[in-house]
Protein backbone atom coordinates (compact mmCIF):
# COMPACT_ATOMS: atom_id res chain seq x y z
CA UNK A 1 0.00 0.00 0.00
CA UNK A 2 1.12 3.38 -0.79
CA UNK A 3 2.39 5.83 1.67
CA UNK A 4 -0.32 8.23 -0.01
CA UNK A 5 -3.17 5.99 0.66
CA UNK A 6 -1.99 4.80 4.43
CA UNK A 7 -4.93 6.10 6.60
CA UNK A 8 -4.50 9.23 8.87
CA UNK A 9 -5.96 8.94 12.48
CA UNK A 10 -9.49 10.50 11.92
CA UNK A 11 -10.02 8.66 8.97
CA UNK A 12 -9.98 5.45 10.68
CA UNK A 13 -12.24 6.81 13.47
CA UNK A 14 -14.59 7.78 10.84
CA UNK A 15 -14.70 3.94 9.86
CA UNK A 16 -14.98 3.02 13.39
CA UNK A 17 -17.52 5.31 13.84
CA UNK A 18 -19.36 4.10 11.02
CA UNK A 19 -18.93 0.28 12.20
CA UNK A 20 -20.22 0.79 15.68
CA UNK A 21 -23.27 2.29 14.39
CA UNK A 22 -24.31 -0.40 12.61
CA UNK A 23 -23.20 -3.07 15.11
CA UNK A 24 -25.95 -0.66 17.22
CA UNK A 25 -28.56 -1.24 14.66
CA UNK A 26 -28.54 2.05 12.60
CA UNK A 27 -28.11 1.43 9.39
CA UNK A 28 -28.18 4.71 7.23
CA UNK A 29 -25.18 6.64 8.56
CA UNK A 30 -23.24 9.59 7.47
CA UNK A 31 -19.51 11.43 7.62
CA UNK A 32 -18.92 14.87 7.08
CA UNK A 33 -15.44 15.58 5.99
CA UNK A 34 -13.79 18.92 4.84
CA UNK A 35 -12.75 18.89 1.22
CA UNK A 36 -9.28 17.79 1.17
CA UNK A 37 -10.10 15.37 4.22
CA UNK A 38 -9.73 12.24 1.89
CA UNK A 39 -13.16 11.17 2.02
CA UNK A 40 -12.29 8.77 -1.02
CA UNK A 41 -9.87 6.83 1.11
CA UNK A 42 -12.03 6.58 3.58
CA UNK A 43 -14.65 4.62 2.05
CA UNK A 44 -11.93 2.62 0.11
CA UNK A 45 -10.75 1.51 3.18
CA UNK A 46 -13.77 1.01 4.78
CA UNK A 47 -14.70 -1.30 1.76
CA UNK A 48 -11.41 -3.13 1.63
CA UNK A 49 -12.31 -3.84 5.50
CA UNK A 50 -15.44 -4.37 5.65
CA UNK A 51 -15.75 -7.41 1.99
CA UNK A 52 -14.47 -10.03 4.63
CA UNK A 53 -17.54 -10.12 7.03
CA UNK A 54 -19.79 -9.72 4.11
CA UNK A 55 -20.66 -13.50 3.76
CA UNK A 56 -19.20 -13.59 0.02
CA UNK A 57 -21.39 -10.24 -0.46
CA UNK A 58 -20.27 -7.21 -2.02
CA UNK A 59 -19.60 -3.51 -2.10
CA UNK A 60 -21.61 -0.64 -4.16
CA UNK A 61 -20.36 2.43 -4.46
CA UNK A 62 -22.22 5.15 -5.80
CA UNK A 63 -21.58 8.32 -7.62
CA UNK A 64 -22.96 11.27 -9.67
CA UNK A 65 -20.03 12.60 -11.80
CA UNK A 66 -17.32 10.70 -14.19
CA UNK A 67 -14.54 11.97 -12.82
CA UNK A 68 -15.85 10.80 -9.30
CA UNK A 69 -16.49 7.36 -10.62
CA UNK A 70 -12.77 7.39 -11.90
CA UNK A 71 -11.41 8.67 -9.14
CA UNK A 72 -12.89 5.98 -6.65
CA UNK A 73 -12.17 3.25 -8.77
CA UNK A 74 -8.70 4.34 -9.12
CA UNK A 75 -8.39 4.73 -5.02
CA UNK A 76 -9.97 1.43 -4.20
CA UNK A 77 -7.31 -0.01 -6.52
CA UNK A 78 -4.51 2.09 -4.80
CA UNK A 79 -5.58 0.83 -1.20
CA UNK A 80 -5.67 -3.02 -2.04
CA UNK A 81 -4.53 -4.09 -5.74
CA UNK A 82 -5.87 -7.57 -5.41
CA UNK A 83 -9.62 -5.79 -5.46
CA UNK A 84 -11.56 -6.82 -8.65
CA UNK A 85 -13.17 -3.36 -8.64
CA UNK A 86 -16.03 -2.71 -11.67
CA UNK A 87 -17.72 0.21 -12.91
CA UNK A 88 -20.95 0.66 -14.36
CA UNK A 89 -21.98 3.77 -16.20
CA UNK A 90 -23.93 4.68 -19.70
CA UNK A 91 -22.26 0.95 -21.95
CA UNK A 92 -19.78 0.03 -19.37
CA UNK A 93 -20.90 -2.62 -17.47
CA UNK A 94 -18.27 -4.28 -15.51
CA UNK A 95 -20.18 -5.68 -12.19
CA UNK A 96 -20.24 -10.09 -12.74
CA UNK A 97 -16.70 -10.72 -11.05
CA UNK A 98 -16.69 -7.76 -8.96
CA UNK A 99 -15.97 -7.30 -5.37
CA UNK A 100 -16.64 -3.45 -5.79
CA UNK A 101 -18.94 -1.66 -8.22
CA UNK A 102 -18.54 1.58 -8.87
CA UNK A 103 -21.43 2.92 -10.77
CA UNK A 104 -23.39 6.26 -11.48
CA UNK A 105 -26.63 7.59 -10.08
CA UNK A 106 -27.80 8.05 -13.63
CA UNK A 107 -27.58 4.58 -15.15
CA UNK A 108 -28.44 2.66 -11.58
CA UNK A 109 -31.96 4.92 -11.92
CA UNK A 110 -32.93 2.84 -15.04
CA UNK A 111 -34.41 -0.01 -13.32
CA UNK A 112 -32.87 -2.75 -15.56
CA UNK A 113 -29.30 -1.62 -14.94
CA UNK A 114 -29.83 -2.07 -10.86
CA UNK A 115 -31.87 -5.12 -11.48
CA UNK A 116 -28.80 -6.96 -13.01
CA UNK A 117 -26.45 -6.26 -10.12
CA UNK A 118 -27.14 -8.85 -7.55
CA UNK A 119 -25.58 -9.24 -4.18
CA UNK A 120 -25.00 -5.96 -2.34
CA UNK A 121 -23.73 -6.28 1.50
CA UNK A 122 -22.31 -2.29 1.44
CA UNK A 123 -23.40 0.71 0.15
CA UNK A 124 -21.11 3.71 0.14
CA UNK A 125 -22.80 7.21 -1.53
CA UNK A 126 -20.24 9.67 -2.51
CA UNK A 127 -21.29 13.25 -1.91
CA UNK A 128 -24.11 12.02 -0.27
CA UNK A 129 -25.91 15.44 0.00
CA UNK A 130 -27.11 14.64 -2.98
CA UNK A 131 -29.27 11.24 -1.65
CA UNK A 132 -32.32 13.41 -1.02
CA UNK A 133 -32.87 13.24 -4.88
CA UNK A 134 -35.69 10.68 -5.73
CA UNK A 135 -33.10 8.91 -8.11
CA UNK A 136 -30.89 8.09 -5.00
CA UNK A 137 -34.17 7.37 -2.82
CA UNK A 138 -35.21 5.01 -5.40
CA UNK A 139 -31.91 3.05 -5.86
CA UNK A 140 -31.13 3.08 -2.14
CA UNK A 141 -34.67 1.53 -1.41
CA UNK A 142 -33.76 -0.96 -3.99
CA UNK A 143 -30.51 -2.50 -2.46
CA UNK A 144 -31.64 -2.65 0.62
CA UNK A 145 -30.98 0.70 2.64
CA UNK A 146 -33.89 0.43 4.57
CA UNK A 147 -33.99 -3.21 5.47
CA UNK A 148 -30.81 -3.57 7.32
CA UNK A 149 -28.04 -3.31 4.28
CA UNK A 150 -25.71 -1.04 6.11
CA UNK A 151 -25.34 2.01 4.01
CA UNK A 152 -22.33 5.29 4.25
CA UNK A 153 -23.10 8.55 2.77
CA UNK A 154 -19.67 10.78 2.09
CA UNK A 155 -19.82 14.65 1.91
CA UNK A 156 -18.33 18.25 2.99
CA UNK A 157 -21.04 19.65 3.57
CA UNK A 158 -24.55 18.12 5.54
CA UNK A 159 -26.66 21.95 5.03
CA UNK A 160 -29.93 20.13 4.39
CA UNK A 161 -30.87 18.36 7.59
CA UNK A 162 -34.85 18.89 7.30
CA UNK A 163 -36.81 17.44 4.57
CA UNK A 164 -35.34 14.49 2.56
CA UNK A 165 -31.92 14.20 3.92
CA UNK A 166 -33.32 13.87 7.03
CA UNK A 167 -35.36 10.91 6.04
CA UNK A 168 -32.37 9.63 4.60
CA UNK A 169 -29.74 9.80 6.72
CA UNK A 170 -30.38 8.05 10.53
CA UNK A 171 -27.26 10.27 12.16
CA UNK A 172 -23.88 11.89 11.43
CA UNK A 173 -21.75 9.43 13.23
CA UNK A 174 -18.37 11.79 12.60
CA UNK A 175 -17.54 15.03 11.94
CA UNK A 176 -14.55 16.73 11.32
CA UNK A 177 -14.16 20.69 11.54
CA UNK A 178 -12.09 22.11 8.44
CA UNK A 179 -10.16 24.26 12.00
CA UNK A 180 -9.20 20.95 12.99
CA UNK A 181 -7.46 19.93 9.83
CA UNK A 182 -5.98 23.19 9.51
CA UNK A 183 -4.73 22.88 12.98
CA UNK A 184 -3.29 19.29 12.42
CA UNK A 185 -1.66 20.59 9.56
CA UNK A 186 -4.11 18.86 6.68
CA UNK A 187 -5.36 21.60 5.38
CA UNK A 188 -3.54 25.17 4.05
CA UNK A 189 -5.21 28.11 6.45
CA UNK A 190 -6.58 30.58 4.34
CA UNK A 191 -7.68 34.40 4.72
CA UNK A 192 -10.13 35.96 2.60
CA UNK A 193 -10.57 39.85 0.93
CA UNK A 194 -14.34 41.19 -0.18
CA UNK A 195 -14.33 42.76 -3.57
CA UNK A 196 -16.69 45.04 -3.63
CA UNK A 197 -18.79 46.06 -6.62
CA UNK A 198 -20.87 49.69 -5.57
CA UNK A 199 -22.92 48.63 -9.20
CA UNK A 200 -24.04 44.64 -8.43
CA UNK A 201 -27.17 45.18 -7.05
CA UNK A 202 -28.14 41.69 -5.49
CA UNK A 203 -31.31 42.68 -4.38
CA UNK A 204 -32.86 42.85 -7.58
CA UNK A 205 -31.72 39.28 -8.04
CA UNK A 206 -34.30 36.86 -7.05
CA UNK A 207 -34.44 33.57 -4.75
CA UNK A 208 -35.22 30.02 -5.75
CA UNK A 209 -34.75 26.88 -4.39
CA UNK A 210 -33.19 29.01 -1.47
CA UNK A 211 -30.49 30.21 -3.39
CA UNK A 212 -29.98 33.16 -5.72
CA UNK A 213 -31.13 32.58 -9.35
CA UNK A 214 -28.15 31.32 -11.51
CA UNK A 215 -29.43 33.39 -14.54
CA UNK A 216 -30.51 36.87 -13.01
CA UNK A 217 -27.10 36.75 -11.02
CA UNK A 218 -25.11 36.34 -13.95
CA UNK A 219 -26.61 39.32 -16.08
CA UNK A 220 -26.49 41.38 -12.86
CA UNK A 221 -22.69 40.71 -12.49
CA UNK A 222 -22.25 41.30 -16.10
CA UNK A 223 -24.27 44.62 -15.97
CA UNK A 224 -22.38 45.43 -13.48
CA UNK A 225 -19.16 45.56 -14.70
CA UNK A 226 -18.12 43.00 -11.65
CA UNK A 227 -16.06 40.50 -13.85
CA UNK A 228 -13.76 43.70 -14.78
CA UNK A 229 -13.59 44.27 -11.45
CA UNK A 230 -12.73 40.36 -10.72
CA UNK A 231 -9.92 41.17 -12.99
CA UNK A 232 -8.55 43.93 -11.15
CA UNK A 233 -8.48 42.22 -7.98
CA UNK A 234 -6.67 39.55 -8.62
CA UNK A 235 -3.81 41.13 -10.35
CA UNK A 236 -4.06 43.24 -7.11
CA UNK A 237 -3.87 40.27 -4.52
CA UNK A 238 -3.05 37.10 -6.81
CA UNK A 239 -1.05 38.12 -9.09
CA UNK A 240 1.10 34.84 -8.63
CA UNK A 241 -1.23 32.46 -7.25
CA UNK A 242 -2.92 29.42 -9.11
CA UNK A 243 -7.15 30.17 -9.12
CA UNK A 244 -10.09 29.15 -9.91
CA UNK A 245 -13.39 31.34 -10.67
CA UNK A 246 -17.22 30.19 -9.95
CA UNK A 247 -19.17 32.06 -11.86
CA UNK A 248 -23.30 31.39 -11.96
CA UNK A 249 -23.67 31.18 -15.76
CA UNK A 250 -21.63 30.09 -19.04
CA UNK A 251 -21.71 33.70 -19.93
CA UNK A 252 -20.08 34.57 -16.98
CA UNK A 253 -17.59 32.26 -17.04
CA UNK A 254 -16.45 33.17 -20.34
CA UNK A 255 -16.66 36.68 -19.62
CA UNK A 256 -14.15 36.22 -16.59
CA UNK A 257 -11.95 34.20 -18.26
CA UNK A 258 -11.63 37.11 -21.31
CA UNK A 259 -11.68 39.81 -18.57
CA UNK A 260 -8.21 37.93 -16.91
CA UNK A 261 -6.66 37.72 -20.05
CA UNK A 262 -6.95 41.38 -20.94
CA UNK A 263 -5.39 42.17 -17.62
CA UNK A 264 -2.39 39.89 -18.51
CA UNK A 265 -3.43 36.49 -16.52
CA UNK A 266 -3.68 33.03 -18.45
CA UNK A 267 -7.32 32.27 -18.24
CA UNK A 268 -9.34 29.78 -19.26
CA UNK A 269 -13.11 28.80 -18.85
CA UNK A 270 -14.74 25.20 -18.46
CA UNK A 271 -18.46 24.41 -18.12
CA UNK A 272 -20.93 21.21 -17.94
CA UNK A 273 -21.44 20.97 -21.61
CA UNK A 274 -17.82 21.63 -22.96
CA UNK A 275 -16.56 18.95 -25.11
CA UNK A 276 -15.20 16.36 -22.99
CA UNK A 277 -11.92 15.87 -24.82
CA UNK A 278 -11.68 19.94 -24.75
CA UNK A 279 -12.68 20.25 -21.17
CA UNK A 280 -9.64 17.22 -20.09
CA UNK A 281 -7.46 19.53 -22.22
CA UNK A 282 -8.02 22.68 -20.31
CA UNK A 283 -8.07 21.15 -17.49
CA UNK A 284 -4.60 19.36 -18.00
CA UNK A 285 -3.38 22.97 -19.11
CA UNK A 286 -4.08 24.19 -15.51
CA UNK A 287 -2.61 21.43 -13.92
CA UNK A 288 0.96 21.89 -15.97
CA UNK A 289 0.87 25.83 -15.28
CA UNK A 290 -0.17 26.76 -18.56
CA UNK A 291 -2.73 28.23 -17.58
CA UNK A 292 -2.81 30.02 -14.39
CA UNK A 293 -6.75 30.88 -13.67
CA UNK A 294 -9.64 28.29 -14.68
CA UNK A 295 -13.21 29.99 -14.53
CA UNK A 296 -16.15 28.01 -14.40
CA UNK A 297 -19.52 27.41 -14.25
CA UNK A 298 -19.89 25.32 -11.16
CA UNK A 299 -18.63 22.23 -12.24
CA UNK A 300 -15.36 21.96 -10.20
CA UNK A 301 -16.77 21.92 -7.06
CA UNK A 302 -16.87 18.19 -6.55
CA UNK A 303 -14.41 15.68 -7.79
CA UNK A 304 -11.78 18.71 -8.73
CA UNK A 305 -8.08 17.56 -7.53
CA UNK A 306 -5.72 20.33 -7.89
CA UNK A 307 -3.63 21.17 -4.81
CA UNK A 308 -1.60 23.62 -6.38
CA UNK A 309 -4.43 26.02 -6.42
CA UNK A 310 -4.48 28.82 -3.75
CA UNK A 311 -6.59 31.51 -4.83
CA UNK A 312 -11.03 30.64 -5.20
CA UNK A 313 -12.87 33.62 -6.20
CA UNK A 314 -16.85 33.27 -5.24
CA UNK A 315 -18.21 35.14 -8.24
CA UNK A 316 -21.14 33.20 -7.58
CA UNK A 317 -22.44 34.87 -4.21
CA UNK A 318 -24.97 32.16 -2.62
CA UNK A 319 -27.26 31.99 0.40
CA UNK A 320 -25.74 28.54 0.42
CA UNK A 321 -23.32 27.86 3.07
CA UNK A 322 -22.96 24.35 1.65
CA UNK A 323 -22.36 25.35 -1.57
CA UNK A 324 -19.98 28.11 -0.52
CA UNK A 325 -17.63 25.44 1.57
CA UNK A 326 -17.21 23.13 -1.37
CA UNK A 327 -16.54 25.71 -3.45
CA UNK A 328 -13.89 27.45 -1.23
CA UNK A 329 -12.53 24.04 -0.33
CA UNK A 330 -11.14 23.49 -4.06
CA UNK A 331 -7.96 25.97 -2.72
CA UNK A 332 -7.35 24.23 1.29
CA UNK A 333 -5.33 21.58 0.51
CA UNK A 334 -1.67 21.65 1.04
CA UNK A 335 0.81 21.78 -1.65
CA UNK A 336 4.82 21.82 -2.27
CA UNK A 337 5.51 25.75 -1.58
CA UNK A 338 2.12 26.99 -0.40
CA UNK A 339 2.09 28.87 1.89
CA UNK A 340 -1.65 29.52 2.45
CA UNK A 341 -4.97 29.70 0.60
CA UNK A 342 -6.41 33.42 -0.64
CA UNK A 343 -10.40 33.42 -1.02
CA UNK A 344 -11.51 36.67 -3.01
CA UNK A 345 -15.19 37.04 -2.48
CA UNK A 346 -17.22 39.11 -4.60
CA UNK A 347 -19.57 41.47 -2.89
CA UNK A 348 -22.68 43.87 -3.83
CA UNK A 349 -25.52 46.20 -2.63
CA UNK A 350 -28.19 43.75 -0.32
CA UNK A 351 -30.11 44.17 2.42
CA UNK A 352 -31.93 40.93 2.14
CA UNK A 353 -30.19 38.75 1.47
CA UNK A 354 -27.47 36.85 4.06
CA UNK A 355 -25.07 35.48 1.88
CA UNK A 356 -22.11 32.77 3.15
CA UNK A 357 -18.74 33.72 3.32
CA UNK A 358 -15.64 32.83 5.41
CA UNK A 359 -16.82 32.31 8.54
CA UNK A 360 -19.04 29.91 7.20
CA UNK A 361 -16.00 27.37 6.69
CA UNK A 362 -16.25 26.26 10.52
CA UNK A 363 -18.75 25.71 12.66
CA UNK A 364 -17.03 27.60 15.28
CA UNK A 365 -16.81 31.05 16.35
CA UNK A 366 -14.17 33.24 14.30
CA UNK A 367 -16.07 36.79 15.07
CA UNK A 368 -13.88 39.38 12.50
CA UNK A 369 -12.02 37.58 9.52
CA UNK A 370 -10.22 41.10 8.26
CA UNK A 371 -7.12 40.86 7.58
CA UNK A 372 -6.70 37.85 9.58
CA UNK A 373 -6.46 33.98 8.25
CA UNK A 374 -9.59 31.50 9.70
CA UNK A 375 -7.17 29.69 12.48
CA UNK A 376 -6.01 33.27 13.70
CA UNK A 377 -9.43 34.63 13.54
CA UNK A 378 -10.84 31.32 15.85
CA UNK A 379 -7.88 31.83 18.11
CA UNK A 380 -9.19 35.40 18.70
CA UNK A 381 -12.60 34.46 19.19
CA UNK A 382 -12.13 31.80 21.37
CA UNK A 383 -9.74 34.15 23.74
CA UNK A 384 -12.36 36.91 23.62
CA UNK A 385 -14.85 34.54 24.41
CA UNK A 386 -12.52 33.02 27.41
CA UNK A 387 -12.17 36.73 28.79
CA UNK A 388 -15.71 37.03 28.12
CA UNK A 389 -17.16 33.99 30.20
CA UNK A 390 -14.39 35.15 32.80
CA UNK A 391 -16.17 38.08 33.25
CA UNK A 392 -19.38 36.92 33.51
CA UNK A 393 -18.36 34.68 36.11
CA UNK A 394 -16.72 37.03 38.30
CA UNK A 395 -19.81 38.86 38.02
CA UNK A 396 -21.87 35.99 39.38
CA UNK A 397 -19.76 36.80 42.67
CA UNK A 398 -17.59 33.60 41.95
CA UNK A 399 -14.04 33.01 43.45
CA UNK A 400 -11.16 33.93 40.40
CA UNK A 401 -9.27 31.36 41.90
CA UNK A 402 -11.74 28.69 40.58
CA UNK A 403 -12.43 30.56 37.27
CA UNK A 404 -8.64 30.42 36.55
CA UNK A 405 -7.73 26.84 37.37
CA UNK A 406 -10.81 25.34 35.30
CA UNK A 407 -10.58 27.89 32.46
CA UNK A 408 -7.35 26.34 31.95
CA UNK A 409 -7.95 22.99 32.44
CA UNK A 410 -7.90 21.00 29.47
CA UNK A 411 -10.34 18.69 31.28
CA UNK A 412 -14.52 19.13 30.19
CA UNK A 413 -15.32 20.40 34.06
CA UNK A 414 -19.01 21.38 34.33
CA UNK A 415 -21.21 23.25 37.02
CA UNK A 416 -24.15 22.06 38.02
CA UNK A 417 -26.92 25.16 38.95
CA UNK A 418 -26.12 24.92 42.90
CA UNK A 419 -22.42 25.47 42.20
CA UNK A 420 -20.92 21.91 42.55
CA UNK A 421 -17.85 21.18 39.91
CA UNK A 422 -18.40 18.05 38.35
CA UNK A 423 -17.06 15.50 35.49
CA UNK A 424 -19.37 13.81 33.47
CA UNK A 425 -17.45 10.13 32.56
CA UNK A 426 -20.64 8.27 31.42
CA UNK A 427 -23.92 7.47 31.86
CA UNK A 428 -23.51 5.76 34.95
CA UNK A 429 -20.73 7.54 36.74
CA UNK A 430 -19.47 11.51 37.72
CA UNK A 431 -16.70 12.74 39.33
CA UNK A 432 -17.65 16.02 41.75
CA UNK A 433 -16.18 17.85 44.50
CA UNK A 434 -17.49 18.57 47.22
CA UNK A 435 -16.73 22.19 49.53
CA UNK A 436 -15.69 22.14 53.00
CA UNK A 437 -18.22 24.19 55.04
CA UNK A 438 -16.30 26.69 55.97
CA UNK A 439 -13.11 26.76 54.31
CA UNK A 440 -11.63 26.67 51.19
CA UNK A 441 -11.09 23.12 51.13
CA UNK A 442 -12.55 20.49 48.88
CA UNK A 443 -12.82 16.93 48.90
CA UNK A 444 -13.14 14.49 46.01
CA UNK A 445 -16.14 12.31 45.76
CA UNK A 446 -17.55 9.64 42.77
CA UNK A 447 -20.94 8.76 42.02
CA UNK A 448 -22.03 5.84 40.07
CA UNK A 449 -25.38 4.30 39.33
CA UNK A 450 -25.11 0.97 40.67
CA UNK A 451 -23.54 2.19 44.27
CA UNK A 452 -23.96 5.93 45.09
CA UNK A 453 -21.43 8.51 46.28
CA UNK A 454 -18.46 6.82 47.63
CA UNK A 455 -15.16 8.95 48.82
CA UNK A 456 -11.49 7.92 48.60
CA UNK A 457 -9.78 5.94 50.63
CA UNK A 458 -7.73 8.66 52.22
CA UNK A 459 -10.69 10.99 52.62
CA UNK A 460 -8.92 14.68 52.99
CA UNK A 461 -9.90 18.11 52.42
CA UNK A 462 -7.43 19.66 50.03
CA UNK A 463 -6.85 23.08 48.21
CA UNK A 464 -8.43 23.45 45.29
CA UNK A 465 -5.73 23.03 42.86
CA UNK A 466 -5.03 19.84 44.36
CA UNK A 467 -8.35 18.67 44.38
CA UNK A 468 -8.51 19.64 40.91
CA UNK A 469 -5.32 17.89 39.97
CA UNK A 470 -6.28 14.72 41.67
CA UNK A 471 -9.69 14.33 40.07
CA UNK A 472 -8.45 15.28 36.47
CA UNK A 473 -6.20 12.19 36.77
CA UNK A 474 -9.12 9.52 37.95
CA UNK A 475 -11.16 11.01 35.33
CA UNK A 476 -8.40 10.36 32.63
CA UNK A 477 -7.82 6.36 34.15
CA UNK A 478 -11.72 6.31 34.31
CA UNK A 479 -12.90 7.21 30.91
CA UNK A 480 -11.49 7.84 27.52
CA UNK A 481 -10.03 11.45 27.19
CA UNK A 482 -12.43 12.04 24.34
CA UNK A 483 -15.14 11.69 26.36
CA UNK A 484 -14.16 14.27 29.00
CA UNK A 485 -11.42 16.52 26.99
CA UNK A 486 -12.72 20.39 26.24
CA UNK A 487 -11.34 20.34 22.90
CA UNK A 488 -12.98 16.63 21.55
CA UNK A 489 -14.13 16.60 17.82
CA UNK A 490 -17.68 15.41 18.09
CA UNK A 491 -18.20 18.84 20.29
CA UNK A 492 -17.73 20.86 17.15
CA UNK A 493 -20.67 19.24 15.08
CA UNK A 494 -24.22 19.82 15.12
CA UNK A 495 -26.82 18.78 17.83
CA UNK A 496 -27.74 15.06 16.85
CA UNK A 497 -31.61 14.34 16.55
CA UNK A 498 -31.25 12.18 19.19
CA UNK A 499 -29.86 14.77 21.41
CA UNK A 500 -32.34 17.33 21.10
CA UNK A 501 -35.31 15.35 21.23
CA UNK A 502 -34.09 14.31 24.95
CA UNK A 503 -33.86 18.02 25.52
CA UNK A 504 -37.52 18.86 24.52
CA UNK A 505 -38.59 15.79 26.86
CA UNK A 506 -36.63 17.26 29.79
CA UNK A 507 -37.81 20.66 29.06
CA UNK A 508 -34.31 21.89 28.70
CA UNK A 509 -33.95 25.35 25.92
CA UNK A 510 -31.47 24.48 23.57
CA UNK A 511 -29.97 28.17 22.39
CA UNK A 512 -29.91 28.65 18.81
CA UNK A 513 -26.29 27.86 17.31
CA UNK A 514 -25.32 25.27 20.19
CA UNK A 515 -23.11 22.55 19.27
CA UNK A 516 -22.98 18.83 19.95
CA UNK A 517 -21.04 19.89 22.93
CA UNK A 518 -23.22 22.56 23.79
CA UNK A 519 -25.91 20.24 24.41
CA UNK A 520 -24.41 17.66 25.75
CA UNK A 521 -22.90 19.93 28.10
CA UNK A 522 -26.98 21.15 29.20
CA UNK A 523 -27.88 17.44 29.47
CA UNK A 524 -25.41 16.51 31.67
CA UNK A 525 -26.04 19.89 33.78
CA UNK A 526 -29.54 18.68 33.61
CA UNK A 527 -29.08 15.06 34.97
CA UNK A 528 -26.03 15.61 37.41
CA UNK A 529 -27.88 18.63 39.22
CA UNK A 530 -31.15 16.20 39.60
CA UNK A 531 -29.04 13.34 40.82
CA UNK A 532 -27.21 15.54 43.28
CA UNK A 533 -30.09 17.44 44.44
CA UNK A 534 -32.18 14.16 45.45
CA UNK A 535 -28.83 12.90 47.51
CA UNK A 536 -28.24 14.18 51.15
CA UNK A 537 -24.75 14.65 51.34
CA UNK A 538 -22.82 14.10 55.02
CA UNK A 539 -21.61 17.35 55.88
CA UNK A 540 -17.30 17.35 54.73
Amino acid sequence: MSNAFTPRPYQLDAITALRKGWEAGTNRLAIVLPTGAGKTVVFSHLAHQMLDSLGGRRVLVIAHREELIEQAAAKLLAVDPTLRVGIVKARRDDHQDADVIVASIQTLAVEKRRQAIRDIGLVIVDECHHAAARSYMEVLQHFGAWDGVPVAGFTATMTRTDGGLAEVWQDVVFRLDILDMISDGYLCDVRGKRITVDTLDLDKVRTRGGDLVDGQLGQALEDSGALEAIAKAYTEHAADRPGVVFTPTVATAQGAADALRAAGITAAPVWGDMGRDERRATLARYEAGDVQVLTNCMVLTEGFDAPHTSCVVIARPTKSAGLYVQMAGRALRPAPGKRDALLLDVMGASSRHRLASMVDLTAREVGDIEEKTLRQAAEAAAQEAAAAETRRTLAARVEAEEINLFGESAIRWLRTADGTWFIRLNGAMFLFLQRDHGTRLYRMRRWTEAYGVHAPKEDVARPLPEALAWLEQQAKVLAPYAFVSRQARWRYGKPSPKQLGLCRRLGITVPRGSTAGDVADLIDQDRVGRVLGQLILPAA
